[in-house]
């Protein structure tokens, strides 16, 4: 087993922590040059948005300046590559790409993606990489409490929700929609099966994250097993899949879609990747109340809903879904080992003598396994 040194003698000074008066004045001397304004621009109201930073560090701030007697103001969000002191989900934040693909996203579509403003790639501004968007004011179903527990959506008629279901399905759709992925997107595409990079991707990035750093996770390497037995003879066309597809991750003006963020985990594969992951991270949500005997949100982003409005609005039947869903609740396996991995890290937890128990969502990754994982 890998050791770990002194955890506080580790954390140190990131951008997430870093003072906010400290981050204004980088900032506004940032924006100066890049603007040219005829004073140092002024940033205000900066913060940083609750239960947002595990994977990239994000900052909210207002701005305003003067262009040769012109006043121009905005609100607007940061976001910033973490440091590896920070111990991040992910052995790479390529924000260039992420850039570029939110670019080509609101290039050819109608896909609500943030206004982009700038991109920052001199690591000597803040310390560390960042792109920096106009802000899109609206709500987010909550992760922290999760949103089957409480808040707007809970209290919600089911018939908002089912709005809001449509409204999300309608975006992946869209996204699904650009056409001519891997020309508009290259930096995405690559030799072999565009489903084959992106499993193998995964598999690199667990050994990464546990397997390499002696905290190998049985059930992981169990349902890579299992994917390879049960490989789709036939994984269609592929699409620019948005990879983190759910309500977490897009804003709302009421129940309808007005801004879809965090495309990080963007890829090109089956269409079946984004509907899977929108299944399973709603029910990974819906377990845990179910676990604590709450009733949760039983009628939202339902299976059986989810398809039958995707097939309705793109004509496309889908298939292999047992496949994909497998594949979801492993790729959100390895998210949740490597935020155990990291807590235990900074002496925020301990380990376990079963490592299976890294996973939260065990049962319901064994049950899906086994073909008895229970839908209703």
């Amino acid at each position: 087993m890998a050791e770990d040194p002194d955890p506080t003698a580790q954390r140190q000074l990131t951008v997430s922590d870093r003072d906010l008066d400290a981050l204004a004045e980088d900032l506004s001397r940032w924006l100066d040059s890049k603007v040219s304004a005829d004073h140092p621009p002024k940033i205000s109201a900066l913060s940083r948005p609750q239960g947002a930073g595990m994977s990239s560090p994000t900052v909210l701030f207002d701005a305003e300046w003067s262009v040769d007697g012109r006043h121009e103001a905005g609100s607007f969000v940061a976001r910033m590559t973490p440091e590896a002191e920070s111990f991040p989900v992910f052995e790479n934040y390529d924000l260039e790409t992420q850039y570029k693909i939110m670019a080509g996203v609101a290039e050819a579509s109608d896909v609500p993606v943030p206004e982009l403003c700038w991109l920052e790639t001199d690591e000597k501004v803040l310390g560390t990489k960042f792109f920096v968007m106009k802000r899109i004011d609206g709500r987010v179903p909550a992760d922290n409490p999760p949103y089957v527990f409480i808040g707007w959506l809970f209290d919600a008629s089911p018939e908002e929700r089912a709005q809001l279901t449509a409204g999300t399905v309608e975006v992946i759709a869209k996204i699904h929609a650009i056409p001519d992925p891997a020309t508009r997107f290259p930096m995405l595409d690559g030799p072999g099966q565009a489903l084959r990079r992106h499993v193998e991707w995964h598999r690199k990035w667990y050994r990464w994250a546990l397997a390499d750093d002696g905290y190998p996770i049985p059930i992981i390497e169990r349902t890579f097993d299992w994917l390879d037995a049960h490989w789709p003879a036939d994984p269609g066309p592929d699409v620019l899949a948005w990879g983190d597809s759910r309500p977490g991750n897009i804003l709302y003006n009421g129940f309808e879609p007005v801004g879809v963020l965090d495309w990080e985990m963007a890829g090109l594969g089956p269409r079946e990747l984004d509907i899977a992951w929108l299944i399973f991270i709603h029910r990974f949500f819906q377990d845990i109340a179910t676990r604590f005997d709450q009733p949760g949100l039983a009628d939202f982003l339902r299976r059986d809903d989810i398809v039958a409005k995707y097939e309705e609005i793109t004509g496309y039947t889908v298939r292999d879904l047992d496949f994909y869903i497998v594949y979801a609740a492993l790729r959100h396996a390895i998210v949740m080992a490597r935020v155990k991995r990291r807590m235990i890290h900074f002496g925020e937890d301990t380990d376990t003598p079963d490592r299976d128990d890294y996973v939260m969502h065990r049962a319901s990754l064994e049950a899906l396994l086994a073909g008895t994982y229970e839908w209703d």
